[in-house]
């Protein structure tokens, strides 16, 4: 075989997995493999029992998690008017301080676990700075993942079912990761 017959072949392989859906492309990889990376919140809301709806950290939150390919987590979110602390230490915040802080802040971490049938993800805390989510695994419902975008729901502590919407985080360039970044979406003669 020639060197023009090889590269006509994989021309044509290329221009075969270019034309593939994404969502193709896509099924070849597990829940757990296109989770990892880094997300920032989107959105967060807790709908109460009652059907009233909260947004603890705001309505332009500001958020975290990332989820690394060996099964571990970290999650932080916070309100953007989070109050200062008078004192300006820690230690010494006083109690409407303290409050406003932990009732406008969550942050934990541990490992992770996806089911790909059931899109259910788990999480298993290992310190929150809200203690009572370590008495039992957390888990909740994969709604929807794309390349660029990871929505999923809860059940909360206090009753009731709490949405998250992430986006992933763009990489160096202004690029978002994308698990299909392996595989070329087209195919130029440009790129031989």
């Amino acid at each position: 075989m020639n060197r023009g017959s090889v590269l006509s072949i994989s021309a044509m392989m290329m221009l075969g997995l270019a034309a593939l859906p994404n969502s193709a492309i896509s099924q070849q990889w597990s829940l757990k493999d296109q989770l990892v990376g880094t997300w920032t919140l989107a959105s967060w809301e807790h709908v109460l029992p009652n059907g009233s709806k909260v947004q603890s950290y705001g309505t332009n939150p500001k958020g975290i998690v990332v989820f690394d390919a060996k099964g571990r987590f970290f999650l932080m979110f916070a309100r953007l008017d989070l109050p200062k602390i008078a004192s300006n230490a820690q230690g010494t915040a006083t109690s409407e301080e303290a409050k406003d802080l932990l009732a406008g802040s969550i942050a934990y971490f541990g490992t992770y676990g996806v089911n790909d049938a059931d899109r259910v993800i788990s999480l298993r805390l290992e310190a929150s700075t809200f203690p009572n989510q370590l008495a039992s695994d957390q888990s909740g419902t994969i709604t929807s993942l794309t390349a660029d975008e990871l929505q999923y729901e809860m059940t909360a502590l206090a009753g009731g079912k709490i949405s998250i919407a992430l986006k992933r985080e763009a990489l160096g360039c202004g690029r978002a990761r994308d698990w299909n970044a392996i595989v070329p979406r087209a195919f130029s003669p440009h790129d031989l």
